[in-house]
């Protein structure tokens, strides 16, 4: 009885210490409070605060799952730690946009839509040409973030999705691609501007707790894909707590009541990651002028990198979007300027559900149409951003990284008084130009989609119900689109590609191009492809190409077959003449059959390898090869 008395006392005594009336707390809680440091006590008083007594209700009485109510305390702790305000914050921001939600009030009441400036791009012109090359000499003060928090299951595909494979004629897989990619900019960026030493790109990957250990995992297994480890950072975003009803009650786990329940925040998590992580200063301080932010599966983004970063600097855009032409009500966010009826303005995505009532309501009664040039003078956004350093440090430490948030909950019915299921607050990358001031010079870079954009998004299933004439965003399309790219760039480069065939992998169907694919120090912009290329030169439809080396110049050849090129830095290997081999072909799969390993089966194909000239240069020095 005696040692009971001391444990109320003690409590007693603490609370009063840490100057807390508990005469209204729930017992339970009481009950157990000697189990809890000072700190978890001051975080329950902010729960109890924030009206979030029924989260203790179910508490056994002490000696009864201790640990479990410790462990509570901790994730607590972690919750409140990983969000810009801590948790206090993220139940207030909560109830404010969940009494707007239930009330239907329009997120862009009072704002007037219009076109915002940017440069449109197209690919070998002139200007194309002009900003490619400001932008490799830029890209040594660049940094490259890549928001790869998703799982590919939505694919069909039970890895990470960068581990995906990009194409399957070298089986390059997406991280690969885009680490090649930045270290062929690296390369390309200290030659053009006589560095003497190359100056390393810093590359950031945000992973979720789905795709850490598979991320590290996969780099570490590839030797980093050639990167130096120290040029790679991962920061791992945290979840936010579900929230069960308008009230922003927080919901617990249905299988165990020790623990709130958690959902991701979305991928605007990545500004404050990078806010508290520290590295934006130490990037500032060794000269970095620019942020890329990029998504996790598109196989074609970094044919638009270098003249996007060229727009940025000429322009001296704080915020460049990255976009491809939209056709009008296309199911694609479009870039809009927002001014408000008390003069703030803003340039930010408006979703294509919102962007038609929207233009509709403010004096445009045919909302979003088609302008003269066949598209929706609104640009499609997709999710790429270059940033500059400089303003965006200033405006994350005014924020602490906060994006905006919103909120979707799923209601009961018209009521709008219950859930069917719990909601959390989320955010989005691509909302960071919201909070900035109207003097921000926020613009936009549209390139042809061809060249930009060809997400891998979908399972086959899925993409087979797409609407005749909209993408597919599959493995099917990613990879063909990957092989239209660079065949219309050999065909703008002056080579003679053979047109397409039509042809049906899984329900979709898709054009089949050459099977065209080189390393990324091949040919980082087009004036560099240009000038690999000369003579007459022609690529049979059935054809494969790859080539896996930086100094390969095509000659007057003629390829009808397969064939594959290696080369180390330092060979430089002139290709010419007539090469004919049965080549490889196109074999389909059904998907269904498990047989075959599952990033196959979601293109519904695979190679099979007939015949091919395959050559390979281990030492420096300059070689033909010309059969």
């Amino acid at each position: 009885m005696a040692s009971g008395l001391t444990t109320a006392d003690s409590t007693a005594k603490l609370l009063s210490d840490l100057k807390i009336d508990a005469g209204d707390w729930p017992p339970t809680l009481v009950k157990n409070l000697h189990l809890l440091s000072p700190d978890q006590i001051q975080s329950g008083k902010m729960l109890l605060e924030m009206g979030q007594s029924h989260l203790f209700q179910h508490w056994a009485e002490p000696g009864v799952d201790d640990d479990q109510k410790k462990a509570f305390f901790t994730q607590l702790s972690k919750l409140n730690s990983s969000y810009p305000g801590g948790l206090a914050s993220y139940i207030k921001t909560a109830r404010e946009l969940l009494a707007d939600s239930k009330a239907g009030k329009n997120p862009y009441d009072g704002f007037t839509p219009s076109v915002p400036i940017g440069e449109v791009l197209s690919l070998g012109d002139d200007n194309f040409i002009k900003f490619e090359d400001v932008g490799v000499k830029e890209a040594k003060n660049a940094a490259f973030v890549l928001v790869a928090g998703g799982l590919g299951e939505r694919l069909g595909y039970n890895g990470i999705k960068v581990a995906l494979p990009a194409e399957t004629t070298t089986g390059t897989c997406f991280l690969q691609l885009y680490i090649e990619s930045i270290l062929a900019l690296q390369e390309a960026s200290s030659r053009l501007t006589q560095g003497t030493c190359q100056k390393e790109i810093p590359f950031v990957i945000m992973t979720s707790d789905d795709t850490h250990t598979s991320t590290v995992d996969l780099l570490e297994s590839n030797s980093y894909f050639g990167m130096k480890p120290s040029q790679v950072k991962l920061l791992k975003q945290e979840k936010v707590a579900c929230l069960d009803d308008n009230d922003a009650r927080l919901a617990l786990d249905p299988h165990n009541k020790y623990k709130i329940q958690t959902k991701p925040h979305g991928h605007g998590d990545v500004h404050s990651l990078l806010y508290s992580s520290g590295l934006l200063n130490v990037w500032h301080d060794s000269g970095s002028r620019w942020v890329i932010f990029f998504q996790d599966t598109n196989g074609l983004l970094f044919k638009a990198i270098p003249a996007s970063l060229g727009v940025s600097a000429t322009k001296e855009y704080h915020v460049n979007s990255l976009a491809v032409p939209r056709k009008a009500k296309e199911a694609i966010g479009g870039i809009t300027k927002l001014t408000h009826s008390d003069g703030r303005s803003m340039v930010i995505n408006v979703e294509y559900n919102q962007l038609d009532p929207l233009l509709r309501a403010t004096g445009h009664p045919d909302g979003d149409v088609n302008c003269e040039t066949g598209y929706s003078p609104f640009p499609g956004n997709i999710n790429q951003l270059i940033l500059e350093l400089g303003p965006y440090i200033k405006e994350l430490t005014k924020t602490g990284g906060a994006i905006k948030e919103f909120v979707n909950p799923k209601y009961k019915d018209a009521s709008k008084t219950s859930f069917k299921s719990s909601t959390r607050l989320e955010c989005m990358m691509q909302d960071y130009p919201k909070t900035l001031p109207p003097s921000a010079r926020v613009g936009f870079t549209v390139m042809d989609t061809w060249l930009a954009y060809a997400p891998v998004k979908n399972n086959p299933e899925d993409a087979a119900k797409v609407p005749k004439g909209n993408p597919y965003h599959s493995a099917t399309s990613g990879e063909m689109a990957i092989y239209r790219a660079n065949s219309l760039i050999l065909k703008k480069a002056g080579v003679q590609v053979e047109d397409p065939v039509q042809q049906v992998f899984n329900g979709q169907e898709v054009e089949v191009w050459p099977r065209v694919t080189w390393k990324p120090k091949w040919g980082v912009t087009f004036a560099e492809i240009k000038s690999k290329v000369s003579g007459s030169c022609s690529i049979s439809q059935r054809s494969t190409m790859a080539l896996k080396g930086r100094d390969i110049f095509l000659e007057n050849l003629t390829l009808d077959g397969a064939l594959i090129i290696n080369s180390t830095d330092g060979a430089e290997v002139k290709v010419g003449g007539s090469i004919k081999n049965k080549g490889w072909l196109i074999e389909r799969i059904d998907y269904k059959d498990t047989a075959f390993p599952e990033e196959l089966r979601i293109r519904s194909f695979r190679m099979e390898k007939k015949e091919q000239l395959e050559e390979t240069y281990s030492q420096p020095g300059k070689y033909t090869l010309k059969p």
